[in-house]
């Protein structure tokens, strides 16, 4: 008699190994992105006859006399809108002209309903000296993170401001976002809102062509002039315009010589 025998049973395939998900990494730039909110932290300019939206835009500054604010409620305050000049570093001779320019101006360009503010990166005792100094009629502001001179598109790379001017008005729309020299930045203004028009003509038509010269001397080793404690008053007249003009340039010859002392050590 034949024994039969029973097969072993195949042994059962071991089940796979559970696959693990993948959990997506952060985006880097996520951050960077919620930090450029509103244009905080973005030097991009801003375009002109668009409208943006008031609420939070370039964050919170502060004024000379150390109160918290924000450009919406600036333009609120105001009856007809908001300007905004910009300038790098208070008290020195390419601001205190530009300064002195809107201080010269100040009844016309107001008559209008708009008001005007002086915007840097300095301190409020800064502002507050340079203001005092030079009998200013408006605020100044101060905002050392750029956060609104950034979102106006008026930032310098690394960390300096761009001399210019912004114009916003009740309803959000940007009337005027360019950079210029100290008479450009008041014509600007006087163009767009009216004006009687003291500040002169000569020097806005000569401002790009005269700070190419200005950088191209200090590169060169001419000595500047000493223009510090100028304030500026322009009238009609050929020969003040003619001086105007060269008061812009001694005022950028000065601003420019003076970045170049900030960084280069002194001869030892």
């Amino acid at each position: 008699m034949v024994e039969l025998r029973k097969r072993k049973a195949p042994a059962e395939a071991a089940p796979a190994p559970p696959t693990k998900k993948s959990t997506p990494k952060p985006s880097a730039n996520k951050g960077k992105q919620a930090a450029s909110t509103n244009g905080a932290s973005s030097s991009k300019a801003v375009a002109v006859g668009s409208s943006i939206d008031l609420e939070g835009f370039g964050g919170e500054i502060e004024t000379n006399d150390g109160e918290k604010t924000t450009l919406k409620k600036l333009v609120d305050e105001s009856n007809g809108g908001v300007v905004l000049f910009t300038y790098p570093k208070a008290s020195t001779p390419g601001c205190t002209t530009q300064a002195c320019l809107f201080r010269d101006e100040f009844t016309p360009l107001t008559a209008t309903g708009f008001s005007i503010y002086g915007l840097s990166r300095d301190s409020p005792k800064s502002n507050t000296t340079f203001r005092t100094k030079q009998k200013l009629p408006y605020t100044l502001l101060c905002d050392p993170q750029a956060t609104l001179i950034s979102a106006i598109g008026m930032k310098k790379a690394p960390s300096g401001t761009t001399r210019g001017v912004f114009v916003v008005d009740k309803e959000g729309k940007i009337l005027a976002a360019e950079p210029g020299g100290p008479a450009a930045t008041v014509t600007v203004v006087r163009k767009l809102i009216g004006g009687t028009g003291k500040a002169s003509a000569t020097a806005e038509a000569g401002d790009g062509a005269e700070e190419s010269k200005v950088e191209k001397g200090v590169e060169e080793g001419k000595p500047v002039p000493e223009t510090a404690e100028q304030s500026t008053e322009v009238n009609g007249t050929a020969e003040e315009k003619d001086d105007a003009a060269k008061a812009d340039v001694a005022a950028d010859v000065a601003d420019s010589a003076q970045k170049l002392g900030d960084v280069v050590p002194p001869a030892v």
